[in-house]
């Protein structure tokens, strides 16, 4: 009898959420590199909360996931890093411990780090790797990290420490993400080095009649560079030191609340620019729809020395910005987001169509057009443009 009471108990503070998900993908053009053009995905996530006491809360979250197209692991093994080329079978997205007291939150393990304000690019998110396997659908990698966040009146002190960088997950060599050289270019043999060290950073914030905040990070970048040495076939994949010093703003015009966020980017390593990104956006809400308008920005102040790199957070700067939704009724929802060049070398639309059917099935149905200048960063996405559809299930 002691042990039912104890197990009701325990019960009383545990807590779960998930879905199961199956995914269709369809791309209409065949690539260069890649004639799959029917992708299938089906991906089982799991969330659960335990609070033994009500200032300790342990987190975890799992995600289970197989498709068509072997962008995911075919060995089954619990993945922890995110190290992998390729998505895991099994992996932890979440599993940490956090202690709650007065106004000081302290969270320690593997957990989803975000900073900054704005829409589509956050120049200052700098504890946020993605999986970027299809670039522009992407999804955030969980990191080891302390976090100390203390909360006093209007004022907010986030610090954040991670013994080791996490890369950010990027397209597959032999699949339609990755644009080929040009035909008699020889085969490159990529040597990758994650650089062994930590990552830390404070993000101070005021919250009142204006909103702002004040950032800095100091670590690496997770996303990689390319080192090229004349006469060797043999590419090194570096992911070279960072520091950011940057901010954010928010503030209320009579019409539209204005938003900002930029960022210093610097690094010892000559090989590699220094520069600075900034978006600046208007936004108002009517009704059932939100409107979001603006511009990325990048303005490079020290030229760097390597060859070439992978960023889509600068990929998709020198950009217009558009993100604009309406909510039907309850179970019914439009989303619609755009960023266009400033040339107009480059486009990138999405837009979704979400439906609730009964307490548990969502149905999704979305597409994506890309076009553009092989030369751009989105232009040469221009065989890439898609639709897909998803059924999930939440319990």
């Amino acid at each position: 009898m002691p042990l039912l009471v104890l197990l009701f108990l325990l019960a009383q503070d545990l807590s779960h959420r998930g879905f199961v998900e199956g995914r269709a993908t369809l791309y209409p053009q065949e690539a260069v590199n890649d004639s799959g053009q029917v992708i299938g995905e089906i991906r089982l996530q799991h969330e659960g909360f335990y609070r033994p006491w009500k200032s300790l809360q342990f987190a975890e979250s799992f995600d289970l996931r197989i498709d068509s197209h072997h962008q995911t692991e075919r060995e089954f093994r619990l993945d922890w890093n995110n190290e992998g080329r390729k998505r895991a079978l099994f992996s932890v997205r979440r599993l940490s411990a956090q202690y709650y007291r007065g106004g000081l939150t302290v969270e320690a393990g593997k957990q989803l780090v975000r900073w900054g304000r704005t829409d589509i690019i956050n120049p200052t998110d700098r504890f946020a790797p993605r999986d970027y396997l299809t670039v522009v659908d992407n999804d955030f990698l969980g990191i080891d990290a302390v976090r100390a966040i203390y909360e006093r009146g209007a004022h907010t002190i986030d610090a954040i420490w991670s013994p080791h960088m996490t890369p950010s997950r990027i397209p597959l060599a032999s699949q339609r993400w990755v644009i080929p050289p040009p035909e008699g270019t020889p085969p490159f043999v990529v040597q990758r080095e994650i650089p062994d060290g930590p990552q830390a950073g404070v993000r101070w914030s005021y919250v009142g009649f204006v909103e702002f905040a004040a950032a800095f990070y100091d670590g690496f970048n997770h996303v990689p560079s390319y080192e090229f040495t004349p006469g060797s076939l043999v590419v090194k994949e570096t992911y070279p030191e960072l520091r950011m010093i940057g901010g954010d703003i928010g503030l209320p015009l009579p019409l539209v609340l204005l938003k900002a966020e930029a960022a210093y980017f610097e690094s010892p390593d000559r090989r590699t620019d220094d520069y600075v990104s900034y978006v600046i956006q208007l936004e108002r809400q009517r009704g059932e729809w939100f409107f979001v308008a603006g511009y990325g920005g990048e303005a490079v102040t020290r030229p760097g020395l390597q060859s070439a790199e992978f960023n889509p957070v600068r990929g998709m700067t020198r950009t217009f910005l558009a993100h604009a939704g309406y909510t039907i009724d309850p179970n019914r929802s439009l989303d619609f987001e755009a960023a266009i060049r400033e040339n107009f070398d480059g486009l990138w639309v999405n837009g979704e169509y979400s439906q609730a059917v009964g307490q548990h099935w969502r149905v999704t149905a979305g597409f994506t057009l890309i076009r553009g200048d092989s030369s751009d960063f989105l232009g040469q996405y221009n065989r890439n443009s898609h639709a897909t559809i998803a059924v999930r299930y939440s319990f």
